[in-house]
């Protein structure tokens, strides 16, 4: 038999919660053209057939999988899939590229490989500083494929390794990868609608 909550229980929660929509409001302002941008971005990448490539660490690597399937497979609406895969699923690939080139070079390896013009690099970073991402955004560039990124605090190197970078005002890691999948749902669903 469970014991009930009290109000100081509840309390650290209702304070999270609070905290989790005075972030999404400031980035709601600070971010509307960025986030607009960011839309046009995907939907003509979406609408020329071209491949969404999504990469991150940790829980950015979650969300890189979240997304691409929701592309993939539909978020709120049944239609065709749309091409769009995460770089962080592969085992064999990423135990073969850390082993043999070095952690680093995960990403970098895989667009090198696969992608191509027409195509678009989604990077979720709440540092921005991870060299395995920042080697993404470069084998990117140089195969003439832009670069979206989402990070959080400053940046980090990775805002000026980007065509742009959604910057979440915070440096705290939850809510930056809370607002990146919240802002990452609303261009699928709007891609959605409008596809």
């Amino acid at each position: 038999m469970s014991t009930p909550s009290s109000a100081a229980d509840v309390a650290p929660l209702l304070g999270a919660l609070r905290e989790l929509a005075a972030t999404a409001e400031r980035t709601a302002q600070q971010l509307e053209q960025d986030i607009a941008a960011a839309l046009r971005m995907v939907r003509d990448t979406v609408a020329r057939g071209g491949t969404l490539l999504f990469c991150g660490n940790g829980g950015s690597a979650a969300d890189a999988q979240h997304l691409a399937t929701e592309y993939v497979v539909r978020y709120m609406r049944n239609r065709r899939a749309y091409p769009a895969i995460a770089l962080t699923t592969d085992s064999s690939l990423l135990t073969a590229t850390g082993n043999d080139f070095g952690f680093d070079q995960l990403f970098a390896r895989q667009i090198e490989a696969i992608g191509k013009p027409g195509d678009l690099l989604i990077i979720h970073s709440t540092s921005g500083n991870s060299p395995n991402v920042l080697l993404a955004a470069d084998a990117a560039r140089a195969k003439g494929i832009p670069v979206l990124s989402l990070s959080a605090r400053d940046g980090g190197a990775l805002k000026g390794r980007s065509d742009l970078c959604l910057v979440v005002p915070t440096d705290r890691t939850d809510r930056a990868q809370e607002m990146h999948l919240c802002i990452q749902h609303a261009i699928c669903d709007a891609i959605e609608v409008t596809l």
